[in-house]
């Protein structure tokens, strides 16, 4: 025995290097494939899951604010109540917003598209950078477009466009010419097909509602701290709600659903491992002579079992490895190359976004890793502990 390495190691290592059998070189490539193709698909799967969430938590955030402040009544937001919103900790920035209804055509068109209004102050933002295309082009206010929307609408930069917007309060429809400055994309299918952003100014006057006021903070993945202090500030006349809290149902929906994938993937690494068990039996039949030698020797059971536990470990170890190693590069790839995508709008909107990322997080690497040699040793356990009580009598006898 090396120093420092136990002697049912030591033994088991020589078995895995050692001359093995056709029937033991087969049932232990069988076993390595399979825990590989399982532990592959369980990476992929959950980074997929992964970079869905994140990549559709981002553009939800990018698409509004981490915090929004909804009236509960009909009035407009205080100068006041902004400064001191704007003096909690971790605030950016506060923006009052407008939004409304209605239809959208261009100069000759016939057909109309219907359209979100979204008004903004008249300064750089994430999908507005140049404020001054919301501003006076020749008399006739600019307007910015989702990429998806522009192209439904199949115009250009300059063009012309006729609004025809909902006037809830006056139950009337108002008219405005806008002038086509650019576009924008977010990324977030639902807004780039059917977002218009205005001059707040001009939502409200064709009757969209301008009381709503977005908080822009530092870390939009710890709001809850913010969330409160903008609710003491704002008091009963504000619903205050983070994007967690608004979109709570879809994000539990989707943890439900990558546990789901998990599970139901892990069913492949638990089967792969019944080919673990079938190796160590063959194992057993063919070493069984010696295991006879070394009970004889003293060897105790504890070691013997100890010994067979370690071959069907390393090849769980090596398939998991290689599973990982190939789960991941499959992850990158298919967010390199956008793979997964979606050309159709129809169906981007349904998933909300037009490309799925796959993120690869260390903590579900570990979590797959676990999974697997927890399956592993389970598999493991009844044939290491079968040989484990062979007499070595009757192994020398059968031999």
């Amino acid at each position: 025995m090396r120093l420092g390495i136990p002697l049912s190691v030591e033994i088991g290592w020589r078995y895995m290097r050692g001359r093995r059998s056709r029937l033991l070189r087969g049932t232990a490539r069988a076993a390595l494939v399979s825990i590989l193709v399982g532990v592959a698909a369980m990476v992929v799967a959950m980074a997929l899951m992964a970079g869905y969430t994140e990549d559709l938590q981002r553009k939800l955030i990018g698409g509004s604010a981490a915090i929004v402040a909804y009236p509960l009544g009909d009035f407009e937001p205080l100068e006041s109540d902004r400064r001191r919103l704007q003096e909690i900790p971790d605030v950016i920035s506060i923006s009052q917003v407008a939004y409304g209804q209605g239809s959208l055509s261009s100069t000759g068109e016939i057909r109309t598209i219907d359209v979100t209004l979204r008004g903004v102050d008249a300064e750089p933002s994430a999908l507005v950078p140049d404020a001054s295309m919301l501003g006076d082009h020749d008399g006739v206010d600019g307007a910015v477009l989702g990429v998806d929307l522009a192209r439904r609408l199949g115009v250009s930069p300059g063009d012309r466009l006729t609004l025809v917007a909902v006037d809830p309060e006056n139950l009337r429809f108002r008219y405005r010419r806008l002038h086509f400055a650019g576009t924008f994309e977010s990324g977030f299918s639902e807004a780039d097909r059917s977002w218009l952003i205005l001059d707040r100014r001009v939502v409200a006057a064709v009757g969209g509602r301008s009381a709503l006021l977005e908080i822009q903070v530092e870390d939009p993945m710890a709001t809850e701290k913010v969330a409160e202090a903008a609710e003491a500030v704002l008091g009963e006349r504000y619903l205050v709600t983070d994007w967690r809290e608004f979109n709570s149902e879809l994000f539990g929906a989707l943890r439900l659903q990558k546990v789901a994938l998990f599970l139901v993937l892990g069913l492949i690494v638990v089967v792969s491992t019944f080919n673990v068990a079938s190796s160590l039996v063959v194992l057993t039949r063919e070493r069984l002579a010696e295991i006879g030698v070394l009970a004889a020797l003293g060897m105790k059971p504890s070691q013997i079992r100890g010994l067979f536990i370690f071959c069907g470990l390393f090849l769980g170890a090596i398939g998991t490895a290689l599973g990982i190693a190939i789960g991941w590069s499959v992850s990158w790839f298919l967010t390199t190359f956008e793979i997964v995508s979606f050309s159709d709008p129809g169906v981007a909107a349904i998933y909300f976004i037009s490309s799925v990322p796959f993120l690869v997080r260390w903590t579900d690497l570990l979590a797959v890793l676990a999974f697997s040699l927890v399956s592993t040793l389970a598999a493991c356990w009844l044939p290491a502990r079968h040989a484990s009580r062979l007499q070595a009598s009757v192994a020398l006898r059968h031999q």
